[in-house]
């Protein structure tokens, strides 16, 4: 897949991937042919993080205290990090002077969504200049999800070519790798990088301010 729009010097690049256990940002760097300005893992390769901070002394990196791993080629401003009893997780940071929200939600059946995704939306208040990534565990269609649709523009309905989908190694396959954009940013292009490197797509997209 490729790109549909010519990109600026100043537009950021944006990628999302739960690397699911058996990956870290070396692997994310190479499956996206690049390195981006922001990335985020979750369930990321948990040996990895001290040695690839050592390869990139020039960047910014954090780990949160649960499954989510950060970096960026501008300085990482972490303002709060949330978990739920439930292990729902939520990173707000700062970086390429715009808000983010990684988020990282229980898959488990035995969690009813409405609490877990009443948990995120206490904590998720912006509404301008802001991007939200993650795995949120509900497919693009979900009830849960419709707060976001008010607000955001989903990445890949803008912008993707080709299947939303991001978990295809089982069925039904479910596109629960999101990445939701504010309404006052621009976005250039999307675009959806399958591997056999995780069970998940990793997602990413291009905005401009």
């Amino acid at each position: 897949m490729s790109f549909l729009e010519d990109e600026k010097d100043t537009d950021i690049e944006v990628v999302f991937w739960n690397a699911s256990r058996d990956d870290g940002f070396k692997s994310a760097f190479i499956e996206n042919g690049h390195i981006p300005d922001i990335m985020v893992l979750s369930e990321p390769k948990k040996r990895s993080f001290d040695k690839i901070k050592e390869k990139y002394p020039q960047y910014y990196f954090y780990k949160s205290n649960a499954e989510i791993e950060i970096f960026s080629k501008t300085p990482l401003h972490i303002e709060e990090e949330k978990s739920s009893k439930y292990s729902s997780t939520i990173v707000k940071f700062r970086s390429a002077g715009i808000q983010f929200y990684a988020v990282d939600m229980q898959g488990s059946f035995d969690v009813p969504k409405a609490w877990e995704f009443k948990f995120a939306y206490d904590i998720i208040e912006n509404r301008n200049n802001t991007i939200i990534v993650g795995d949120f565990n509900a497919p693009y269609e979900s009830v849960f999800l419709s707060n976001l649709e008010k607000n955001y523009t989903h990445f890949f309905s803008k912008k993707g070519n080709g299947f939303r989908e991001t978990w295809p190694w089982n069925f039904p396959l479910l596109s629960i790798d999101h990445i939701w954009v504010s309404k006052d940013l621009t976005i250039v292009n999307s675009a959806k990088i399958a591997t056999r490197d995780s069970d998940h797509s990793m997602i990413k997209t291009v905005i401009r301010k």
